[in-house]
């Protein structure tokens, strides 16, 4: 009777939850593993253009404050790709290596190519820059050789000139993104000649090709042209501007405050190299949708519906599914079955400092996970699609060669993670020494625990609420913190829970369980850095983890080593997790068709175009009219 009346209580607290989604909120601050994309682009209010005003949003008279390449050639809607993201840069910042300023989300990908993208998919590699990329047989070395047609954009020839020129920016410059894995692990950069590149490492570095040189969702480098920034005092002062010569597609021709225009570069290499179709996509309009995470986004919904924006960033559950609703035309990862959206490399738990009480304690961890229905969250939150999870990070084919295991299985099976049991977390409390108050919230010593969630409105304002719902049924003072402090408390390691996701594993889980690794721990009173909030610290872990480092993943010494990890992850409840983080992306497939969907493959990647691979998904669009 207990579990059905919360069940009936949650979702009436979901239906007024939805109904509130949309009011303000805030950004919470970027780090080296990226949060998902809401947190970069939030939009604010604007009004919605009418329904019959079909072209492309190109021919607006040039502003004081805008970028230009001249006057814009006419291109017809249908040959058009309008994309709603929130551009927030600076005008004119299009160089890599511009520090502070640059992000490859707001359409820099259609402008830069790595050597190599990683379709998720598929899961499997694509090459591109590069035409091969081979380690020797103990992964001390890394051989690239890299296509003959690649050029830039001014005709020059890409050369290994350029790709050593990448790399030994990287490190020796420690304001740009690799500097410090490139100066762990790299000990020579040489060149073999025109086309051919050696890296040689410190250690053996199985991984450092995938996490370092292949782009994939935030991650990766692109080749930046040597001839152009070796002329600068500073790189990372350097704009770059619209004229800045790249590898890329499409070329930035306009930019001011409301929009940026990207178009289709005829002479791109790619297509001379047989390496793809010529793309239908001839001009690209990303419309400026604000700043306010999650605000307003109904009015975006609706210029999708009007057939006004192709795209958009991701929508909540309630509004997506309103959009497909309205228009037949518009289609979702999952078509019109939820859960509507693909698995992002960002799956949420709640996080918890582990070196301040009761958090210290892992039974009072594992207190706070017997406290969480899952069944429930997907039934209320997800409309039954199962998005609930027990691991720290997504569950790619990959990932899944693992979670599939017999050794994983049975360590499933043994530790329960995915449990609700309510009297067992009050048997867990009471063996910590807490009491059940008056009040019906545990305390010791006078004082209840200081569950407060802090995390962000615009994207968990429809779980976060059940979640604290569930925890105060279990005894847990809990509350909620979506306010503009809410990162800084999580990095600050403040008392309470963080809800946060694992920017980390795509194709192994390495990269999750190196976030709990010992030299990650911040004392109390540091910043806890690149979003590691636990700062959990466990030798025997460690010495796990750092036994897989110099392992390749299909190494059956690396499979017992991942599994003895995964063990003490659930043992010692490192943190809570919750959720598969999920992109809900509108495809309105009146002008363009072939977005990558779970009945169409696509060319394997996720259909985020502000990732890396958005370049891939862009250019592999057909044309529907």
């Amino acid at each position: 009777m207990k579990r059905k009346l919360l069940l009936l209580f949650v979702a009436l607290l979901m239906l007024f939850a939805l109904a509130a989604c949309g009011g303000s909120a805030t950004e919470a601050p970027m780090e080296e593993e990226a949060a998902p994309a809401e947190e970069e682009a939030m939009p604010e209010e604007e009004e919605a253009m009418p329904e019959e005003e079909e072209a492309a949003p190109a021919e607006e008279e040039v502003a004081e404050d805008a970028l230009s390449l001249g006057e814009l050639k006419d291109v017809a809607r249908e040959d058009t790709l309008v994309m709603g993201w929130s551009v927030a840069s600076p005008l004119g910042v299009t160089n890599p290596w511009a520090s502070p300023g640059y992000t490859h989300q707001e359409a820099n990908a259609m402008m830069w190519e790595g050597l190599a993208y990683f379709l998720i998919y598929a899961d499997q590699e694509q090459l591109w820059l590069a035409e091969s990329m081979d380690y020797n047989e103990d992964y001390t070395e890394l051989t690239i050789k890299l296509r003959p047609e690649a050029k830039w954009s001014d005709g020059t020839p890409l050369t290994s000139a350029d790709v050593a020129y990448t790399f030994e920016g990287q490190l020796n410059t420690e304001t740009l993104n690799y500097h410090a894995q490139f100066k762990a692990f790299v000990k020579s950069i040489d060149v073999v000649d025109d086309l051919t590149v050696k890296l040689t490492f410190n250690e053996p570095s199985p991984r450092f090709k995938f996490e370092v040189l292949t782009l994939k969702f935030d991650t990766g480098i692109p080749i930046v042209p040597k001839h152009v920034l070796e002329a600068e005092a500073d790189v990372n002062a350097f704009l770059g501007g619209l004229d800045m010569p790249h590898s890329g597609p499409y070329t930035t021709v306009f930019w001011d405050n409301t929009q940026k225009i990207l178009d289709l570069r005829e002479d791109w290499w790619a297509v001379e190299a047989g390496l793809i179709d010529a793309p239908d996509v001839k001009r690209i309009v990303m419309i400026n949708i604000g700043g306010q995470v999650g605000q307003s986004m109904e009015v975006v919904a609706q210029r999708v519906v009007n057939n006004e924006m192709d795209t958009a960033l991701d929508f909540r559950q309630d509004i997506i599914s309103s959009i497909l609703d309205q228009n037949p035309n518009v289609t979702s990862h999952t078509g019109n079955e939820p859960p509507f959206g693909y698995l992002d490399w960002w799956p949420n738990s709640l996080w918890m400092n582990t070196l301040l009480p009761p958090w210290d304690d892992a039974n009072v961890r594992r207190a706070v996970s017997l406290a969480i229905n899952r069944d429930v969250i997907d039934d209320v939150v997800y409309e039954g699609a199962q998005v609930t999870t027990i691991y720290p990070f997504p569950l790619y084919p990959g990932l899944e060669k693992f979670t599939n295991s017999d050794a994983w299985k049975a360590l499933e099976e043994q530790y329960e993670p995915r449990k609700y049991d309510l009297e067992e977390s009050a048997a867990l409390m009471e063996g910590a020494g807490f009491t059940m108050n008056g009040d019906g919230l545990w305390e010791k010593d006078g004082e209840t625990i200081n569950a407060t969630i802090h995390g962000f409105e615009g994207i968990h304002s429809d779980i976060v609420p059940v979640l604290e719902e569930m925890l105060l049924q279990a005894g847990f003072d809990a509350s909620i913190n979506f306010g503009s402090d809410s990162y800084q408390q999580m990095a600050d390691g403040a008392p309470g829970l963080y809800m946060f996701g694992h920017g980390a594993s795509l194709a192994d889980p390495y990269a999750a369980f190196e976030l709990y690794h010992g030299r990650f721990s911040e004392a109390i009173g540091n910043t806890a850095g690149s979003n590691r909030f636990s700062r959990y610290s466990n030798p025997e872990f460690d010495a796990i983890v750092d036994e897989m480092a110099p392992l390749p993943a299909d190494d059956p010494r690396f499979e017992e080593l991942a599994a003895q990890a995964i063990e003490i992850y659930w043992r010692d409840q490192i943190d809570v997790p919750i959720i598969q983080w999920l992109h809900r992306i509108a495809y309105n497939q009146t002008y363009w068709t072939n977005w990558p969907t779970t009945a169409n493959l696509g060319v394997g990647t996720n259909g985020a175009f502000w990732h890396h691979t958005g370049m891939l998904v862009v250019t592999s669009l057909d044309k529907a009219q």
